[in-house]
């Protein structure tokens, strides 16, 4: 039972991480694009709207936060031994 656990965990994390970083970030962009206002399909013009601008902003912020602490995380042993800095230390250790 403790093997098909962990294979759920990690089939649950590579779920998210494999198509859900790529969903808000597109979702960003569509949200950014919309903020931008300009001319529609049918050559509307379209007011800016600031509330889509910043969700799409907020999006992009955040794929980039989780990218960068899953870098930080895998590295987390070598930035150890290196500089003596444990950016986790919350977490327990190996």
């Amino acid at each position: 039972m403790a093997y098909l656990e962990s294979i759920l965990k990690v089939l649950g994390i590579g779920l998210l991480l494999g198509a859900g970083l790529p969903a808000v970030l597109a979702l960003g962009l569509v949200a950014y694009s919309r903020g931008e206002g300009g001319d529609g399909t049918d050559g509307a013009a379209t007011a800016p709207n600031p509330a889509f601008k910043f969700l799409g902003i907020a999006a992009f912020v955040f794929v980039g936060w989780v990218i960068l602490t899953a870098v930080l995380w895998i590295t987390r042993a070598t930035i150890i031994h290196h500089t003596g800095v444990d950016l986790f230390p919350f977490l327990p250790k190996k």
